[in-house]
C-alpha cells in the first residue's frame, strides 16, 4: 500500500507583527503556537516579518528610481563618449 506523501493542508493564521495584521488561509506551514480566531476556533499561527500590509510596494510608500538622473550624472562624471554628442541622434 502506498503512503500519502503530501503534507497536511489545513487552515493557518499568518500574522504580520510589524503591521498588527493577521489573516486566515490554508497552508502546509506548521507551528507550535496557536491563536484563537474570530470564529471561535483555534488555529496554528505563523509569524511573518512582512506581508502586503507592511510591504512598501503594496502600501504605496515605495521609492521610485530616477533613471534619467543617473544617466545625466554618469555623463557629467565621465563625459559623453568621444565623437558623440548627448541628446542628438545622428
Amino acid at each position: 500500500m502506498q503512503q500519502d506523501k503530501h503534507p497536511d493542508y489545513r487552515p493557518v493564521v499568518f500574522r504580520d507583527r510589524s503591521a498588527g495584521y493577521a489573516f486566515l488561509t490554508r497552508s502546509t506551514a506548521t507551528s507550535d503556537q496557536t491563536i484563537a480566531w474570530d470564529d471561535g476556533e483555534t488555529y496554528p499561527v505563523v509569524d511573518v516579518e512582512i506581508s502586503s500590509e507592511s510591504h512598501p510596494f503594496y502600501t504605496g510608500k515605495a521609492r521610485t528610481v530616477d533613471s534619467e538622473g543617473r544617466v545625466a550624472r554618469f555623463e557629467r562624471r565621465y563625459g559623453a563618449g568621444e565623437g558623440q554628442e548627448t541628446g542628438e541622434a545622428g
